[in-house]
């Protein structure tokens, strides 16, 4: 079965920085695009970063310039820089892998990860 595991998440101050990190298990990434979502209360879920099987990158406008996404393919992990931290970027963090056509538009995701930024 394949699992999607996040960690790194916490409470920080504005202005603050963490990193999350997305182990898998039971898939192998590099084939796959991979990418960080997130969900604010009373908000949609949004894409904040994807990285392609290529390395090539994309940002929301709202996190471009302090979030860096990454990944190691041969352990398996996805990153998410996040710098600068604002109380705006709370929410849970979501990793997927995998993309597809269709909606949730990634096959496999995570259980997610907090991340709380307060002023």
């Amino acid at each position: 079965q394949v699992q999607l595991v996040e960690s790194g998440g916490g409470s920080v101050q504005a202005g603050g920085s963490l990193k999350l990190s997305c182990a898998g298990a039971g898939i192998t990434f590099s084939p796959c695009g991979l990418a960080w979502h997130r969900q604010a209360p009373g908000k949609e879920r949004e894409l904040v970063s994807s990285i392609s099987m290529t390395r090539s990158t994309t940002y929301a406008d709202s996190v471009k310039g302090r979030f860096t996404i990454s990944r190691d393919n041969a352990k398996n992990l996805l990153y998410l820089e996040m710098n600068s931290l604002k109380t705006e970027d709370t929410a849970v963090y979501y990793c997927a892998a995998c993309i597809r056509g269709q909606a949730p538009f990634y096959y496999y995701w995570g259980q997610g990860t907090q991340v709380t930024v307060s002023s």
